[in-house]
């Protein structure tokens, strides 16, 4: 696999790095060091070349001088984060400049009376609730990265979490948005209004692009009161990762809303134990959590269908417990890790069918002989199941078994990202869910705002 550069050539290599040195002096760095880490992110992809050069920006001016160089010279720009994305959309490869929003990560602005926040794309998701909090405020959008993701990560994926089955992915926490276009222009999108539908959404189109169209530099985001009242948490343990989704198939079905409600697989909680050095307890866990003065009655009528169906199960009010739990929850990806070289993968599908996706991803494990261990957001059907492999190139088999499991996850009314996105690693895909209109309308999209084909190049679309 390797990235792509756009159609246009580049200018020379030292003309593009002079002139971003002339504009921004020491926030271009050409340290090898930086530029190799910009090869890769947490998807386990590596481009087939080293960029240009980093550059930190410390202000919106900063992105625009960036944007018209690369303009004027045809170079490609890869925008960057923390780089814990999981599909390859911030990987750089030869002749691109990173564009790191990292120094850009300060809270702007509080409106408690008004409930939103003003922020600049760099900031950790952990960070920002840590800083509301004073207020009485939170932002809900919760990936299992919060303590290292940024917001604009979140927004260039669309990333949802533990939390969205309630409260919503981040699609519904951004009110408004400031972009840089490829050309260096600002656009002003959205509104600090709770309703608000003049135009088209353009803040919508940008949530989610992967930083295809436009540099998103600063967000209105929506904020939420600090949920009062005590919170309740189920553990339950099932025999088999189906019985489990079957469950909380049946909590949704009843009109139940958690908080949160994670599913962790046979094999997935097996290498959590091991890697935590807990005793294994073998089946299935799923851990469901309310919120809200009337928790504790929704967790008792949720804990009547757990047991029913053959769950094993603890209510508690303790927040300690239920911290303890979600860690264990968060250790997933850790523990997979220390395995091998690990193809983190993202489908989601109608809650009511979990438990017939959960059961095709067992099907495949015993045509391909291998373990897929899956964990899932069950409280919204958004499945992580995890392919490991020695190497650092994704076997043949390995991409025949996603695959399978990808037109699987589309025959059931599924999608192929909940949150990862597309970026590099199911650009193939692409046109098995979208269909050749809509792709190629959503090509058309890409270069309105993109003429040059300079953001992101190679990345959703392909080249």
């Amino acid at each position: 696999m390797s990235t792509t550069s756009p159609e246009h050539p580049t200018a020379a290599s030292d003309v593009v790095v002079e002139s971003l040195i002339a504009a921004l002096g020491d926030r271009v760095s050409l340290a090898e060091s930086e530029r190799e880490a910009a090869r890769h992110d947490r998807s386990g992809y590596v481009s087939d070349g080293v960029p240009l050069a980093v550059v930190t920006p410390e202000t919106i001016d900063d992105v625009q001088a960036v944007m018209r160089i690369a303009t004027a010279t045809h170079t490609p720009v890869v925008v960057r984060g923390a780089g814990t994305g999981l599909a390859g959309a911030a990987v750089a490869g030869h002749g691109e400049i990173v564009l790191s929003m990292l120094a850009m990560n300060r809270l702007l602005e509080v409106s408690r009376d008004d409930e939103y926040a003003v922020v600049q794309p760099g900031i950790i998701n952990a960070d920002l609730n840590e800083q509301l909090a004073p207020h009485g405020l939170w932002f809900a959008p919760d990936p299992a990265s919060r303590a290292i993701s940024t917001v604009g990560g979140n927004i260039a994926t669309n990333a949802g979490g533990l939390l969205c089955a309630k409260y919503g992915v981040t699609r519904e926490a951004v009110l408004g948005l400031k972009v840089v276009l490829a050309d260096g222009r600002m656009l002003e999108l959205g509104h600090r209004t709770v309703k608000g539908v003049t135009g088209l959404d353009l803040t919508a189109l940008m949530i989610g692009s992967e930083g295809t169209l436009g540099v998103v530099v600063e967000a209105t985001v929506r904020t939420r009161r600090l949920v009062p009242g005590a919170i309740a948490v189920i553990s339950a343990t099932f025999g088999s990762v189906e019985d489990a989704a079957r469950a909380s198939a049946v909590i949704t079905a009843s009109g139940l809303t958690p908080a949160v409600m994670e599913l962790i697989g046979e094999s997935a909680l097996r290498h959590i134990a091991a890697h935590l050095g807990l005793p294994a307890t073998g089946g299935s866990q799923l851990i469901v959590q309310f919120d809200g003065p009337g928790a504790l009655a929704e967790a008792d009528a949720a804990l009547t269908s757990i047991t029913s169906l053959g769950g094993i199960a603890v209510l508690s009010s303790d927040p300690v417990e239920a911290e303890r739990l979600f860690a264990l929850r968060r250790s997933f990806h850790p523990s997979i890790a220390v395995l091998g070289t690990v193809l983190i993968e993202d489908v989601c599908v109608p809650r009511s069918a979990l438990p017939a996706m959960f059961a095709t991803i067992g099907e495949i494990e015993a045509r391909y002989g291998i373990e897929i261990p899956t964990v899932a957001h069950a409280g919204d059907g958004n499945l992580h199941p995890n392919f490991v492999f020695e190497g650092p190139e994704v076997p043949a088999e390995i991409w025949a078994a996603a695959d399978e499991m990808f037109l699987a996850a589309l025959r059931l009314g599924g999608t192929l990202t909940g949150e990862h996105g597309v970026g590099l690693l199911k650009r193939r895909w692409l046109r098995d869910e979208l269909g050749e209109d809509q792709l190629e309308l959503q090509r058309q999209l890409k270069r309105v705002f993109d003429p040059l084909g300079i953001l992101g190049p190679g990345k959703v679309f392909g080249a």
